[in-house]
């Protein structure tokens, strides 16, 4: 009889591999696979809420609609005017004034939130350039999970080795923050070299650009003042109690939701409308994958196989760069939400042995940026792939594999080695 372990994994590579093939919606390869697991009783029934991260479903949908309904407004096309004037007509400044913007943003609110509001403006503006959004699009996934990585807030896994390791907001922002800065320099410049033709244009092309968006008047680009205010006022309103949630006793989830019903009472749209525009495959994709991962945990086979990679660890050193390089492939695969659930135990028990102050620098450097292996690898991945599939811009999950595996590789290689030096050399 085989055996809930082995079918777990088999449903894991099946699934996996329907997503890698493309020919059917990633949202239903997830969907199928999480029906032959509970349909198996592989993860029971009670135990679905436990592994379907609500917080995670309940935050896009809330910055769905919020985004949705402000941008009937004309918000995102006159902030997107504002920052191509400011960039001159170049698509490179364009690229790294964006890839800045986002990386700081998401240190300091969820990457998720981010990527649902600059989205719409890096595919006006690339429509307005007349140029290929997509290493808009790419850049903006890379930083936001760069970014997401400096801060104790930027990004879940931080916060959870933050409350287990009991490391404060500064401690991040000391030990990481200034990796992350090296990281996104490298990055940028990588897809500098990466897409360099697609970015180019000629000096005629680009006065004509310039010129384009000089005519541009961004206030006439507002085509509902009352809901313009009501927008701006909502989304600084969210922004606020993110960075203050922890005060007020909140969950992010529920900061995005309490936004997303104030915008929709106070504007009066109709609900339909803007319901119909939320990314119901990315939220379905969610669900489902969260569950099929929730297969391998349930059965332990991600405990027994962190267990396995650490169980030969001999000094401080070593435990850290494997920690990190585990972490960081892993989480091109798997959810980085449950994989730090489970490698957090067992750093606590290496304290036994030694000491575990840098390896919870390794965990949060790996986690986080190995996300950006993949196109499901972390959330704001799947939303902006989303969004770009749904304005009819296809990303495919090989295109991403072949840059995204050579940023993970990049940019932990400098993480862990700037780690090194931090703790076993100055």
């Amino acid at each position: 009889m085989i055996g809930p372990e082995l079918i777990a994994i088999a449903v894991f590579l099946f699934t996996y591999a329907l997503i890698i093939d493309e020919r059917i919606h990633r949202a239903v390869a997830a969907m199928l696979g999480a029906s032959v697991i509970v349909f198996l009783h592989i993860v029971p029934w009670e135990m679905i809420p436990v592994y379907v991260d609500l917080g995670t479903i309940f935050l896009l949908m809330g910055m769905m609609i919020i985004v949705n309904t402000a941008r009937g407004s004309g918000l995102f096309e006159y902030i997107a005017i504002k920052t191509a004037k400011l960039a001159k007509g170049s698509p490179i400044r364009v690229l790294l004034l964006f890839s800045v913007v986002t990386a700081v943003v998401s240190a300091f609110l969820d990457n998720v939130t981010t990527v649902l509001l600059l989205t719409p403006m890096l595919l006006y503006i690339a429509n307005v350039m007349r140029i290929t959004p997509v290493p808009f699009l790419i850049a903006e996934i890379f930083a936001s999970n760069i970014g997401g990585a400096a801060t104790l807030i930027g990004d879940p896994p931080n916060i959870m080795i933050g409350s287990a390791a009991g490391l404060s907001f500064n401690e991040f922002l000391i030990n990481l923050g200034p990796i992350m800065a090296i990281d996104l320099v490298v990055v940028m410049g990588m897809l500098f070299l990466i897409y360099r033709k697609d970015l180019h244009v000629s000096p005629d092309e680009q006065e004509g650009i310039e010129k384009t968006f000089a005519d541009l008047n961004e206030r006439d680009a507002i085509r509902d003042w009352p809901l313009f205010k009501k927008s701006v006022i909502v989304i600084m309103l969210v922004i606020a109690m993110f960075f203050t949630h922890d005060l007020l006793g909140l969950e992010p989830a529920l900061v995005a939701l309490i936004g997303a019903s104030i915008l929709l009472f106070w504007s009066r749209q109709p609900p339909e409308e803007i319901f119909e525009k939320i990314e119901w495959p990315a939220l379905f994709f969610f669900g489902g994958l969260f569950i099929v991962v929730g297969a391998l945990v349930e059965t332990g086979m991600i405990a027994a196989l962190a267990e396995f990679v650490v169980s030969n660890v001999h000094s401080q050193g070593e435990a850290m760069l494997i920690i990190a390089w585990f972490a960081a492939l892993a989480s091109a695969i798997v959810d980085n939400i449950p994989l730090t659930a489970t490698l957090i135990p067992l750093i606590h028990d290496m304290g036994a042995s030694m000491d575990t102050y840098p390896l919870w620098w390794a965990l949060s450097l790996g986690a986080c940026l190995g996300g950006n292996g993949t196109a499901i690898g972390a959330s704001a991945n799947v939303v902006v792939v989303g969004i770009a599939a749904r304005n009819e811009i296809p990303i495919t999950f090989v295109d991403f594999l072949k840059v995204g595996m050579l940023v993970l590789f990049v940019t932990v290689g400098i993480g862990s080695a700037l780690l090194w030096l931090r703790f076993f050399v100055l």
